[in-house]
């Protein structure tokens, strides 16, 4: 079994967009979920990189989302359903140098299905955010997450990652943390 750590972790959101959004059956659910990891990347220094599907017709990332990341993230357009199908994409994370690729976004068993097998391929261990993770219908959501597991990704929710990511209450960013899913 392996624990998320700061310094091997990245986190990468896709396409948590408008029009897609909308059409998610937990769109709540996972918006709010995906504003705490984003919120959580930037309090404990984790890159992020940023994915969105022709947002021209799908419109931008969700203000909550967008929000909640810092300045610097990296944003990429793409038309692909895996995101690692973007040379920016895949140059971005190789710059990063990180072994664990922390997954949420929309839909579930496309996008983030594709985009994961993709990761595992080139080597990489990817840990999804079901809680964080939508699709329009929740049979498609459900087989989604298990073809992600069956091709051996880690399925977590919110507080086991952010909670991994701590290791413990001693950590000088618990109280932060915590805050977030009070």
């Amino acid at each position: 079994m392996t624990i998320l750590n700061t310094d091997d972790s990245l986190l990468l959101i896709i396409d948590v967009q408008e029009k897609l959004l909308n059409a998610v059956f937990n769109k709540e659910l996972c918006c709010k979920k995906a504003e705490i990891i984003a919120k959580a990347a930037n309090i404990l220094g984790i890159p992020v990189i940023v994915t969105e599907q022709y947002p021209k017709g799908l419109g931008n990332t969700v203000e909550p989302v967008k929000s909640a990341l810092d300045e610097n993230v990296q944003y990429f357009e793409k038309t692909a359903f895996s995101a690692l199908d973007n040379q920016d994409v895949l140059n971005a994370l190789e710059k990063a140098n990180k072994k664990q690729v922390v997954i949420l976004g929309i839909e579930t068993h496309i996008c983030v299905s594709q985009t994961t097998a993709a990761l595992i391929k080139s080597g990489y261990e990817v840990n999804v955010i079901k809680d964080a993770c939508g699709s329009r219908a929740e049979t498609e959501y459900i087989a989604g997450l298990e073809r992600m597991k069956d091709n051996g990704a880690h399925i977590l929710t919110t507080e086991i990652a952010l909670f991994e990511l701590l290791k413990g209450a001693k950590h000088p960013n618990f109280k932060d943390i915590q805050a977030l899913i009070k």
